[in-house]
């Protein structure tokens, strides 16, 4: 979970986005990115293999709030979407504090997003997560497509729990922000909790 540096008075919290290949991980945290401050922001960090493109993870901290006179600094992953990549996934989940789960909208892709949230479930369990007590969001990106699955469906379908879930366009960055405030909050929340710092 998250990591105190006392020398720096910082919180690190790492937030993951999960998600089918091509669903838009890599857009929402290259969105975030770019409107960021440029003081609140490190390197944004890319791991690619010449077979697959979607076979890196974004490192990007932003900095929000403060608890106990700590600040929050907020460390942004993305996984590869392909399952053949199975253990990388894994690896970026250690450590989790929050995971956000992107959902590729169109119909053609609904099996993609149930089999993604059911290896996210699986590696979580692995890593000793339980998917119901992390903090949760969803996001159904690509809402913009005209042959998208009703939202009411996709809802069903997978996220049967109701949490904290938002309509996107990654590209335009409709949503974007909303999705990570709002597992930002369920993170800070958590800390509190537990009484870090």
């Amino acid at each position: 979970m998250s990591f105190i540096n006392y020398m720096a008075r910082e919180i690190n919290c790492k937030i993951v986005y999960y998600g089918p290949g091509l669903c838009g991980k890599t857009t929402n945290l290259q969105f975030i990115y770019e409107r960021t401050n440029p003081d609140a922001k490190g390197k944004m960090i890319s791991l690619a293999t010449e077979t697959e493109r979607t076979l890196f993870f974004d490192f990007l901290p932003l900095s929000l709030g403060e608890i106990r006179g700590f600040k929050t600094r907020f460390h942004l992953y993305t996984v590869p979407g392909q399952v053949f990549y199975d253990a990388s996934r894994k690896l970026i989940l250690k450590g989790v504090d929050g995971v956000i789960f992107v959902a590729d909208s169109q119909m053609e892709r609904l099996e993609a997003n149930l089999e993604s949230m059911d290896n996210l479930r699986d590696n979580l369990a692995e890593q000793g997560y339980d998917i119901e007590k992390v903090p949760f969001v969803i996001q159904y990106n690509k809402r913009d497509l005209p042959n998208v699955v009703p939202l009411d469906e996709l809802r069903a379908e997978l996220n049967p729990r109701g949490v904290p879930d938002f309509e996107a366009n990654a590209r335009d960055g409709t949503g974007v922000f909303e999705t990570l405030k709002a597992v930002s909050k369920l993170v800070l929340n958590e800390l509190r909790k537990s009484g870090a710092g």
